[in-house]
């Protein structure tokens, strides 16, 4: 019995840190904790700007004249469009529009056979011989100062750079209204931590390398967790511009923002270890906490809203107090429920219901990862072009 009180106690904790505990102590620390950063301010390196693409036939015209419309000196700009085997008109814009451009330094690089973004990327990237790498969606638009904004923050220990996501289509839906609310304080939270030391993960929409730095990851993994954490356990920064804007449409839809959301966990398992092998504060400092805080608990959810239910119903038959926290339990998951069948645009009904379909990502994420399932390839969300 002491044993199942102590798990009930440490998920219900586990839960609330990850939830309301840890954003409250970033909040906090970043009123206390400041770094003076230092930029270089007239810093015009040789970047590729790589844009990876399959099947963009919708968007990828405008991607294009918006990147080479970008306020930096076109000779020490390369544009790199790196088509992940499209079948669609793809390639045939991105080849209209070299044709349209000769002064310009264009080119599209046709992967043979689909295996995904990232090794799209780890295909591409051994083209690529300026001193920085920009990767970006085909889907997002770029502020016009971008790409001065990412370079700039390459101080001697700076090894990634995330520029700032937002999401244009806030009010469109219920469900890009939730994503966009919970973006504005995850941005913040990077910011913070970008402030203090180092962020535990970027955005597909806009970051920045040194090219030297380029590592060859496994074509299930994502850049956005995996390249944050690469460089923190070599103890080099991983920080977020606010001036290096990226524009994108968030999913219009729950069908979509869940695959999407599936997509984005489908390394969890590795991403909690990698989290725990960051938990040596004498070695990793503050990386140490947000790991902690930002990702092990946040990855973690799946499973401690799983120990708080079983422990819960354990404990009911031996204390009546434990009838407060099980009903709280199932009066969420009836929310859930309830949105489900009446598709009600309530917005605690539906905030509530957007929470529980994160912890059921993580979930479905999980069990794909552990029987092998985890695909490097996917078919992208089309309310989100």
């Amino acid at each position: 019995m002491i044993v199942t009180i102590v798990l009930f106690w440490v998920a219900a904790l586990m839960i609330f840190w990850a939830n309301v505990g840890y954003p409250i102590s970033i909040l906090l620390l970043g009123k206390v904790l400041k770094r003076k950063e230092t930029y270089r301010n007239n810093y015009e390196p040789t970047v590729t700007i790589m844009i990876v693409a399959h099947n963009e036939e919708k968007v990828i015209r405008e991607k294009l004249l918006n990147v080479l419309s970008l306020n930096y000196p076109k000779k020490k700009i390369t544009i790199l469009v790196t088509s992940d085997n499209s079948t669609d008109k793809t390639n045939e814009i991105v080849e209209e529009i070299i044709k349209e451009n000769p002064k310009r330094n264009l080119s599209l690089y046709k992967v043979k056979q689909r295996k995904g973004k990232t090794n799209a990327q780890n295909e591409a990237a051994k083209l690529v011989k300026s001193e920085i790498l920009v990767m970006t969606d085909a889907n997002a638009i770029l502020g016009e100062n971008a790409i001065r904004e990412l370079v700039k923050c390459f101080t001697k220990n700076v090894a990634y750079v995330s520029g700032r996501l937002i999401y244009v289509n806030g009010d469109n839906s219920q469900t890009s209204a939730n994503e966009n609310s919970y973006w504005d304080m995850e941005t913040r939270i990077r910011q913070i931590e970008s402030n203090i030391q180092t962020i535990t993960a970027g955005n597909g929409a806009l970051y920045a390398i040194k090219t030297k730095d380029y590592y060859n990851f496994d074509p299930v993994r994502c850049h956005d967790s995996a390249m944050p954490f690469y460089f923190a356990h070599k103890q080099k920064r991983a920080i977020a511009s606010e001036k290096a804007m990226a524009y994108e449409k968030a999913g219009e839809n729950n069908k979509d923002e869940f695959k999407r959301k599936v997509r984005t966990f489908r390394n969890i398992l590795i991403a909690i270890y990698s989290a725990i092998k960051m938990q040596n504060v004498f070695k990793y400092k503050w990386a140490a906490y947000f790991y902690f805080g930002h990702r092990l608990s946040r990855y973690l959810l799946w499973f401690n809203h799983i120990m708080l239910l079983a422990c819960n119903i354990v404990l009911v038959f031996h204390s009546s107090l434990y009838w407060v926290p099980l009903s709280l339990q199932l009066l969420v998951y009836l929310m859930a429920v309830v949105k489900i069948i009446t598709k009600t645009n309530n917005k605690l009904i539906s905030f509530v219901f957007y929470y529980c379909m994160t912890i059921v990502a993580q979930l479905v994420a999980v069990i794909k990862e552990s029987l092998g399932k985890s695909k490097p390839i996917w078919e992208k969300a089309e309310s989100t072009r």
